[in-house]
């Protein structure tokens, strides 16, 4: 899809997409999707648990089904009306590229509707190594997550990407509102170091994560014995 597909359109409030895992989901992903949301004036935040992750081995993807993944991140956003959960990736089958995905989104929403993809810092350092990561700006703005103190993220970013940054980002993100895809926005983040495989190597040693993740995800991997050591 080139650029010429997309023609400045009236604001339309746009949509965030947070992929991932989500093995487990944890409060560093909410609050990543709740900022953005604000910020970004995000009419709905949709968390695509995902397949198969190019970039790992296959069989590596995750240690827990899509289905267990997907429940729980129907437990964690709850109530909250931004949030949704959208399980294109597991339904499609086999590796999970962000293109992908994207042309499904476009292809239901059509192409003048915003669309954020919502990702850390260190992630978009290795944008480079995704599949077809120049088209994707032809179908996406990038949120791009800074915690304070760490300004120096841009320095990571090098190639063809360090200069796709330097004339893409914006310091605005209410502008952005009115173009579909093509730039970068940087997203205030509250730093929360929680990391997925820190807690699933607490569970696995009898350790409570308690306060990392909702109390209705930890309800039901223990309902579940999921990450339990040699377990499901």
């Amino acid at each position: 899809m080139s650029e010429a597909a997309f023609t400045r359109s009236p604001v339309l409030k746009p949509i965030g997409v947070l992929g991932g895992t989500f093995d487990p989901i944890h409060y560093g992903h909410l609050r990543l999707a709740q900022q953005a949301a604000e910020q970004l004036t995000l009419q709905e935040v949709r968390f695509i648990p995902a397949g198969e992750p190019y970039h790992r081995a296959p069989g590596l993807a995750s240690g827990t089904s899509g289905a267990h993944r997907t429940e729980m991140v129907r437990r964690a956003i709850g109530n909250n009306n931004l949030f949704r959960v959208d399980t294109r990736d597991l339904e499609r089958g086999g590796a999970t590229y962000t293109f992908d995905t994207l042309v499904g989104l476009r292809s239901e929403l059509g192409n003048q509707v915003p669309i954020f993809v919502l990702l850390g810092a260190d992630a978009f350092a290795l944008l480079e190594t995704w599949h077809r990561w120049r088209e994707l700006f032809d179908l996406c703005h990038f949120g791009v997550a800074q915690r304070p103190g760490a300004e120096a993220w841009r320095e990571r970013v090098g190639g063809e990407l360090a200069e796709a940054l330097r004339v893409r980002e914006r310091a605005d993100a209410q502008q952005l509102s009115a173009t579909p895809a093509g730039n970068v926005v940087t997203i205030a983040m509250t730093p929360l170091e929680i990391s997925a495989t820190a807690i699933r190597e607490q569970l696995s040693r009898g350790a409570s994560p308690r306060y990392l993740l909702p109390d209705a995800v930890l309800e039901y991997i223990v309902a579940n014995e999921l990450y339990l050591e040699g377990g499901r």
